[in-house]
């Protein structure tokens, strides 16, 4: 073909090209928005309303395990056993998910989840025993005395309904009771539509709630080796692989997920979060847990696909050793209260006195974290924002137990 013949057929198909273009402009959204197969397999009447109503719940489906598996809106959506019905545009669905509906398919992931302390110890820490069953009740104490058969949260009366539902129960949700029966949401950590394997291995998923100065997990992991090592080089981690196979070349530095949840090379997958576990950390004397032994050799197992059995057993002597002195700061705190109100010094009410604040302050800001930071490598929260504030807020609690006798002897002449 000669060059005069290449050109015309050149400039003939750039100007079909242009003429196709300006055509397209101009033709209804309805004609050119292509779904993608997701978002056919997204359930056709659902996604067709949807991606017009709330798009990004659509788009989020669309990137999820589920959409690729074939999973139809309604498979989550269909009321179960014990939920409120709606008649939604011809659709018969629930008027809450729940955690009772991820069940149908992850019965195993939900009866694991139940003897966590993210069950009903979560909620119960605020809200007390109330909206449990008595069944729900003896359930999770076998796992957690006295975590669940308690009142509601003395200081969070205190603080008033606005602090606690805009403030405690933001996290404590993750336990809250259903009306159909179930425990807990599952989206908390994964979220409700992407249903995320991958969002719940981050460390930012743990530290929308593991965080602040009563449980600082998320700052003591920055701050830590296995923090730096995760933000430097996550971009070429695996964090999607499926549980029952991820192995430490998907995952080479591990998360919060990695140590308290996950299937490491060959491991036991768990969603009981205390599994690997063996000090009750939270509390203000902390104790062996019941399965003390079983829980530390398990958490061993996963340190040992990094670290040689010297340094691992030499790390958890020096972490108890926090464990038993953040123990002795909190014990003369609690003797000291304790003498004072059996002097008739302190009232029986809880948080009415300044004192009393400061030897809360003492266990469950600084004595945690001091612990905390001690189990998960933070050597400034051991240090800095833990003994440090021991020492200095034990001396300020001598301090006020003195001028509280002095006082008490001027007003009684002695």
């Amino acid at each position: 073909m000669s060059f005069r013949g290449v050109f015309i057929a050149v400039v003939i198909a750039t100007g079909m090209i242009v003429a196709a273009i300006m055509i397209n402009r101009v033709r209804p959204p309805v004609d050119v928005a292509q779904p993608s197969a997701e978002f056919v397999r997204a359930t056709g009447k659902c996604a067709s309303c949807h991606a017009k109503e709330t798009p990004g719940v659509v788009h989020q489906f669309e990137m999820s395990a589920h959409a690729a598996e074939g999973i139809h809106c309604l498979d989550c959506h269909r009321p179960t056993e014990g939920q409120e019905r709606l008649d939604h545009r011809g659709f018969i669905i629930a008027t809450q998910i729940t955690a009772g509906n991820c069940r149908q398919c992850h019965e195993t992931q939900y009866r694991q989840y139940l003897r966590s302390r993210h069950a009903a110890p979560a909620w119960a820490a605020v809200m007390g025993r109330d909206a449990f069953t008595d069944e729900q009740i003896a359930f999770a104490e076998r796992y957690h005395p006295g975590a669940v058969d308690r009142p509601a949260n003395a200081l969070a009366r205190l603080e008033g309904g606005a602090a606690t539902n805009r403030g405690c129960l933001q996290c404590h949700n993750i336990g809250e009771p259903n009306r159909d029966g179930s425990i807990g949401t599952c989206t908390a950590c994964h979220a409700r539509h992407v249903a995320s394997v991958e969002l719940a291995r981050m460390p930012a998923t743990c530290g929308q709630c593991h965080m602040g100065p009563d449980h600082s997990q998320i700052e003591i992991y920055n701050e830590s080796k296995h923090g730096v090592l995760f933000n430097s080089q996550k971009a070429h981690m695996n964090l999607a692989a499926e549980p029952g196979a991820l192995t430490t070349h998907d995952m080479p530095v591990p998360t919060c997920a990695t140590c308290h949840m996950s299937g490491l090379d060959g491991m036991k997958v768990t969603h009981d979060t205390t599994e690997r576990l063996s000090f009750w950390l939270f509390a203000a004397v902390s104790q062996k847990r019941p399965t003390y032994l079983q829980g530390q050799a398990e958490m061993k197992e996963v340190c040992l696909k990094c670290h040689t059995t010297p340094r691992i057993e030499r790390f958890y002597v020096e972490a108890e050793e926090v464990v038993e002195s953040t123990n002795r700061y909190v014990v003369a705190a609690q003797d000291i209260v304790a003498d004072l109100r059996t002097e008739g010094l302190l009232t029986p009410e809880p948080f009415d006195e300044p004192i009393e604040f400061l030897a809360f302050d003492i266990w469950h800001y600084f004595g945690r974290t001091a612990k905390h930071g001690a189990f998960m490598g933070g050597a400034d929260f051991v240090q800095w924002h833990g003994f440090y504030e021991l020492l200095a807020k034990t001396s300020e609690l001598e301090h006020s137990a003195r001028k509280l006798r002095a006082s008490d002897a001027s007003r009684a002449g002695r």
